[in-house]
Order: C-alpha cells, then structure tokens, then sequence
C-alpha cells in the first residue's frame, strides 16, 4: 500500500510570545513538508505570563493580522497563555480561518500511564487557568495528576542553551518532586519545554514516558489544514517544492537566528518585525 500524499502547499501562521513554539514549528514542518511556514516570536513584548488578559489579546490580534496578511490560511497559537487568552477571539474574528490552540496533553498521557500517576510539568499561570483546571476536572477519575508548577524555566529556555547549568537545575528541582510521587508519565506542559526533553527525561529515568504537546498540536494543524484544503479547488503538487520558513521577532534578530540554528535541523529565515 502507497503512502499517503502530502498535503499540498499551505500557508501556516504559527505564533508565541517567545522561541517556545519554535518546538510547534519543529513538528509542522516535520508533517506538513510541503507547507510555507511563517512563525511570529513576540519577544520584545514577552512574557505574556505576566501580561493582563486584555494586552495578550490586543498582541494575539495583532500578529493573527500580520499572519494573514503573509498568506496564512491556518493560524497556530502556539503559547498557552495566548490559547487561553485569545484563541477564541480571534475564532470569533475570522470565523473562516481554522485556529488551533495548544493545551497540556493529558488525554494522550491517561492513554499511555500504566499506573495512573501522571505528572504535568508546567507554568504557573497554564495550571492556574480556568481552560486546564477544566480539562483536569474532566479526566481526575481515570488517573492521579501531579501539578508541578516551574517558574522560571520557560525564561530560562529562552537564553538558547538547554544544556545550561541553570536551565539543568530547573529541571531538576522540578523532576524531583515526580520522582517522589513515582510517576510513569509527565505531560510537557509548556512549549518550551520539549527543548530540554532530553534533561528532564535523565531526570525521570529510561521507564517515564514524556507526552510532549507539540506532536499533538501539528496533527490537529494538518487535519485542520486538510479540511480547509478539501473545501478549495484543486490545487496542482509540484514535483518538488523547496521548504520555505521563515520568522520575524519583535525582540533581537540575532539572538533568534542563533536559537533557530542550534535547534531547528532546517533553515529559517529569521526578519525583524513590530
């Protein structure tokens, strides 16, 4: 049997209020190879963790106008706070354009856990919010949840370097209170975190399996973006297409261009952008 065909080309706006969705963009292109990818760091207005609701939302419109205006036919918010502040104004504003939002993956950890002790490791604000304590309420009778908040270490993220002394001792202090609670499964609550995936899963040991977000939100953006696709008249594949990425920070260009090299394994344009 044939392999399915790819998606044909799409443009995908994909946003955060830093380089943790850069771990979002990682996954699309990986499955969706043949789509134009345009990814917004708001850096220079970051972190929408500390931001009001209404700031996040005015930011969030802000970039999803930008987004379409580059040719985005799909939008990915990929930032927890943005998801839970904005997605659904910005549904309710372009009710044409499918909008996929992030959230910790706790169904897909209940699915794996072989001892129903789940550990989320995520930020403060994420665990604090109305939308996680409302998916949390849906799934306590199927497995034990273990909230670990981590301030700090999405900032910590932030410098480039997962492997730095103070992003390891994060890591860490927050593993250490699953191990306690001897967890088989701890959802990436957060998408910086799959960047120190590998540090934390030292931390927990070879027999936890580690649910990254990232994974989850790019199939629901391909099923999102073959429904869309499905609606459209057909549109010619050509025989080869190079991949085109590129991404525009309000923060320092270089620090990004630096952060895409090291830990993206395809080229990004890297732009300035308000």
């Amino acid at each position: 049997m044939s392999a399915p065909a790819p998606i044909p080309p799409v443009t995908v706006g994909v946003f955060d209020s830093g380089v943790g969705g850069l771990s979002v963009l990682r996954e699309l292109q990986r499955q969706l190879p043949l789509a134009h990818l345009v990814y917004v760091a708001d850096s220079g207005h970051a972190p929408y963790g500390e931001r009001s609701t209404g700031y996040v939302i005015e930011r969030s419109t802000h970039i999803a106008r930008f987004l379409l205006q580059r040719g985005a036919r799909v939008l990915v918010v990929a930032c927890n706070t943005a998801t839970a502040a904005a997605a659904q104004v910005l549904r309710d504003a372009y009710p044409d354009t499918p909008i996929v939002g992030v959230e910790p993956g706790l169904k897909p950890a209940v699915a794996l856990t072989r001892n129903r002790r789940i550990g989320v490791l995520a930020t403060e604000g994420t665990l604090a919010s109305a939308k996680f304590q409302a998916l949390l309420a849906r799934l306590r009778e199927r497995a034990a949840f273990h909230l670990q908040p981590c301030p700090g270490l999405a900032h910590a993220i932030e410098s480039g370097n997962p492997e730095a002394p103070e992003v390891l001792a994060l890591v860490e202090r927050y593993c250490a209170p699953l191990r306690a609670h001897d967890v088989d499964t701890v959802v990436l609550g957060c998408t910086h975190y799959p960047f120190v995936a590998a540090a934390i899963q030292r931390a927990m040991g070879p027999q936890v399996q580690l649910v990254d977000t990232a994974q989850a939100v790019a199939r629901h953006t391909v099923t999102q973006a073959q429904k869309m696709l499905d609606s459209l008249p057909a549109v010619p594949e050509p025989a080869a297409r190079p991949r085109h990425v590129e991404a525009h920070t309000s923060g320092a260009v270089d620090h990004l261009a630096r952060i895409t090299a090291r830990w993206l394994d395809f080229p990004v344009q890297v732009q300035a952008w308000a």
